[in-house]
């Protein structure tokens, strides 16, 4: 028979290894970046979506489409505002149904509608000119950057009747854009990016273009952004072809296009799964699922090194789980795991942009659908724009793959690297040692090369309770809410010896401010 006293050991001895956690160094090569981001590489959408837009016998869009967006909320604008420059994607699956009501020339301008036959079951949608405004100045007003998705699909029409194929033929039409820009134009908005379809590449979604014709209609588009911004200061980039990454049709499309002319290769992420899946929740936290997407990052950095130099790689949008997301999990502090690690992982894959699925709308929006109140991941992306700066960093460890690490230089050109750390595990914390490797062997420490008495700025995120399906996200231990005044709350950093390891606790995350890291690359 096995004593108490035994057990009573036993016990202590487990919750004491615990506590403690395994030891990692972390290793951050601070010479050289490996990528860079743009300013703003942290991107919301916001769709088109109508109220009736259901999936799974949900309907979680609610007024969350951007014609019926309630603009008097006032957390919307603090909301952007917040990121002082936050780039918004405007578009989504109903864009290739859209027409824009410039002086009247849409007879009937109504809002999506129910319809069997129509493209996700609705039928064309219209954008009027006052509505757009209003729009326009809510979002340029706070700072935010636009990009804006076009209609790819005017002009064309089906191949044939049979409805499982979803072959679009002929040329664009590029008469109603030319409208619209020539409007944006006149009224003296701007445009950073415009991206010519949603979802029509490869083997499509509702539609599909075949590659060399949606080449030669982004050379049309080129011509037509050339003309009538001649005379403008910035010139808009062009973008497409905003859909899930084939190989072979992404080749043939950027053949077919040629030198110059498209200035950014988009694409989608849905890397898991959906929305109804009931493994969802354990994907969020399984590294080697996590990892797979590394793949399809790898094969379009050698697409735009065989056809394309010249542009950029975006993902123009990314919801986790498709068809709305997961009820009570994607806007829950679960879902921080899968989004910061995109966020990282993405940027070290030379990508400049990440359009997280949504701002609003769906179950996976930044801010609550109904209330617009922050979701966690609203504060994870808060975080990562305001600390994580465009410089990337090669960083490894010697750890568990349920530790991610990923590191940039600070924001704005200031001293130092900030290192993200993500504890996927429920059951074993951390304590992380940096070292930098300057191609000196062996590699410096963080404690032999830390000033002494320096403090480094510490950002602890943990679930409400310990619960991770919650909505509430602790800073530090405390709550993330908003002010009585409605206002973003503050993120105060904790303050650590810089010479201590990081403790990372199971099932969190931490942002840590090296200022005093010497990289030169920074």
């Amino acid at each position: 028979m096995v004593s108490r006293s035994f057990l009573l050991s036993l016990l202590l001895c487990s919750y004491f290894s615990l506590s403690l956690g395994d030891d990692v160094t972390v290793t951050v090569k601070g010479v050289t970046t490996i990528a860079k981001t743009d300013d703003t590489f942290v991107c919301a959408t916001l769709d088109w979506w109508p109220p009736s837009k259901c999936n799974y016998n949900m309907c979680p869009w609610e007024q969350a489409g951007l014609l019926n967006l309630n603009l008097s909320n006032p957390i919307l604008p603090k909301a952007i505002k917040a990121f002082n420059s936050l780039r918004l994607r405007l578009g989504g699956s109903l864009q290739d149904q859209m027409l824009y009501n410039v002086n009247g020339t849409v007879r009937k301008c109504h809002y999506f509608k129910k319809k069997e036959s129509g493209l996700f079951g609705f039928s064309n949608g219209c954008l009027n000119m006052d509505r757009w405004d209003a729009l326009y100045e809510l979002f340029s007003s706070q700072g935010a950057v636009l990009t804006f998705g076009l209609n790819a699909l005017i002009g064309r029409k089906k191949a044939n009747q049979d409805p499982k194929d979803t072959l679009y033929i002929g040329n664009w039409n590029p008469s109603n854009t030319r409208a619209f820009m020539q409007y944006i134009l006149s009224k003296g908005q701007k445009i950073d990016s415009w991206e010519f379809g949603n979802e029509l590449c490869g083997g499509g979604i509702a539609a599909k273009v075949e590659p060399k014709q949606y080449g030669e209609d982004m050379i049309i588009l080129r011509k037509l952004v050339d003309e009538l911004y001649q005379n403008s200061g910035k010139k808009p980039q062009i973008m497409a072809p905003g859909g899930f990454f084939e190989k072979k049709w992404f080749d043939d499309f950027l053949l077919a296009s040629g030198p110059n002319v498209v200035d950014v290769v988009s694409h989608h992420i849905y890397n898991l799964g959906a929305g109804v899946d009931p493994t969802l929740f354990d994907k969020m936290q399984d590294p080697y699922h996590l990892d797979e997407i590394v793949q399809t990052y790898n094969d379009l950095e050698v697409t735009l090194k065989e056809f394309s130099p010249w542009s950029s790689a975006w993902v123009s949008e990314s919801g986790g789980a498709y068809n709305s997301g997961g009820k009570l999990i994607s806007h829950a502090f679960i879902n921080s795991f899968w989004f910061l690690d995109q966020l990282g992982m993405t940027s070290t894959y030379n990508h400049k942009v990440f359009c997280r699925q949504t701002l609003i709308g769906g179950n996976y929006g930044l801010l609550n659908t109904t209330t617009m109140v922050p979701n966690p991941d609203y504060y994870s992306a808060l975080l990562f724009h305001r600390l994580m700066g465009r410089g990337v960093l090669a960083t490894n460890h010697n750890g568990s793959p349920y530790l991610r690490a990923y590191t940039h230089c600070r924001r704005n050109g200031a001293a130092g690297v900030t290192l993200l750390l993500i504890n996927l595990s429920n059951s074993t914390s951390f304590n992380v040692s940096l070292a930098n490797d300057l191609n000196l062997y062996p590699p410096l420490e963080a404690s032999a090369q830390a000033v002494a008495g320096a403090q480094r700025d510490e950002y602890h995120l943990t679930a409400k309770d310990g619960d991770l399906k919650s909505t509430t996200m602790l800073l530090n231990g405390s709550p993330l809410e908003l002010t009585e005044n409605g206002d973003i709350p503050d993120l105060k950093p904790t303050q650590v010896d810089s010479s201590k390891p990081v403790s990372v606790a199971q099932s969190s995350i931490v942002f840590a401010v090296f200022k005093d890291f010497k990289a030169p690359a920074c």
